[in-house]
């Protein structure tokens, strides 16, 4: 799909996409609740779809009526796949539900996109291995089988904060109480404490008993409840940053008690327009997209914390720097630093590229509508925020979409 924007500003309000990585938590919850628990605030997008896949390929029924569904849920009797897992090509779904199909003795297989398990799993691999599990990786399947007993686990924070997510869920289940030790720096702790407050919302306790160590009590059950996905700071921060351009956009839905670690952009965005700072993303790295792309507009910056960019849905440091470069701007990517120059920004002369990631597109979409151009590969929006072109039309920003095909 591609998208061929006029210059145009954006007025108006929009309320603000259901939260995608809370969905998944309290669906999950959910799904392991004794009992129906309705979850109110869930959206189309594809991350989503495929947590629901999953829970049906547990064998439980499940009842969505707009945006609200409502789970049947059967306690740890739910951890008896009838058929595969299909994760489609969300990582959140397939390393959080890694740990629960471990604790059971029967083989489950996970199955995907081959760009999902080409993602890193390095985490649970060297679990399963110590622990003697079965953990069998193929170019778009995964098959794992227990039983994981309770004890201490060592995991390192500096991958994905999602191996840690994963675990939280499966150990309140186990007989014995555990303990999860983390061994390095904790990038996107943001993350585990949305993990955390999606496991009070059903009852289940964890305690932090230091920086780098989280005590699970064991023989614990997720209570029924119903619960209500809060406003997505990460999909905020694209229309939210039209306003440092001229625009007038009024957000709503969003939570001041929030957790979420993408609410960051409500300190960086000022900083951004200010001057050129320096700011550490580690623990937002969705953000980074949409940083980059203000910075190259305004005056610049420096990103420190990017080193996990290179394992998302694309290397997105090294293609936000391929797409601005068409917009006049100089970007210098190393490991761990990205730093975006301040250059005569212009419109760009050939079509951007979306790298089929929707971050990217939905970055470089926010600085077309700043000088008109085309994106192609749009489509891939629909994994996290498949209204975001519909949100845009209503707050005036001018486009036409085009099928490839045409």
């Amino acid at each position: 799909m591609r998208v061929k924007f006029k210059k145009s500003k954006a007025h108006g309000t929009l309320a603000v996409p259901p939260s995608k990585s809370m969905a998944h938590r309290l669906l999950l919850a959910a799904a392991l609740g004794e009992g129906a628990c309705t979850v109110h605030g869930i959206s189309d997008c594809e991350d989503v779809a495929a947590t629901l896949d999953c829970i049906r390929a547990l064998g439980l029924d499940f009842l969505r009526e707009g945006a609200c569904v409502t789970v049947y849920g059967k306690g740890k009797r739910a951890l008896c796949p009838t058929a595969p897992l299909p994760c489609r090509e969300s990582g959140s779904t397939l390393r959080f539900l890694i740990p629960l199909a471990l604790l059971s003795s029967e083989e489950v297989t996970f199955t995907g996109a081959k760009s999902l398990f080409s993602r890193p799993l390095s985490v649970y691999e060297t679990l399963a291995e110590e622990r003697g599990l079965l953990f069998s990786r193929g170019e778009d399947s995964l098959t794992v089988r227990g039983p994981l007993t309770a004890g201490d686990f060592s995991v390192v924070g500096n991958i994905s904060s999602q191996f840690i997510s994963g675990l939280l869920f499966a150990l309140p289940l186990l007989g014995g109480n555990s303990r999860i030790r983390i061994t390095t720096a904790i990038e996107s702790r943001s993350y585990i404490e949305m993990t955390l407050r999606a496991l009070a919302m059903f009852g289940v306790r964890v305690m932090w008993q230091d920086d780098h160590t989280l005590f699970i009590p064991g023989g614990q059950v997720y209570r029924a409840e119903n619960v209500t996905v809060e406003g997505d700071y990460s999909g905020a921060a694209f229309p939210a940053a039209l306003n440092l351009f001229g625009s007038e956009v009024t957000l709503t839905g969003l939570s001041a008690d929030t957790v979420q670690g993408d609410s960051a952009y409500l300190r960086y965005y000022p900083m951004l327009a200010a001057g050129v700072p320096t700011l550490y993303i580690g623990d937002c790295p969705d953000l980074g997209p949409i940083l980059f792309a203000v910075a190259a507009a305004k005056n610049g910056g420096v990103f420190d914390g990017t080193r996990r960019l290179k394992i998302k849905e694309s290397d997105r440091a090294a293609a936000m720097a391929e797409e601005l470069k068409k917009f006049g701007t100089s970007v210098s990517v190393y490991p761990d630093t990205v730093v975006i120059y301040p250059t005569a920004f212009h419109a760009p002369a050939v079509p951007l590229e979306g790298h089929g990631d929707h971050r990217i597109v939905m970055a470089l979409s926010i600085l077309l509508s700043l000088t008109g151009g085309e994106i192609r590969g749009a489509e891939a929006v629909r994994k996290s925020y498949p209204a975001f072109f519909d949100d845009l039309s209503k707050l005036g920003i001018i486009f036409e979409v085009q099928d490839d095909e045409n």
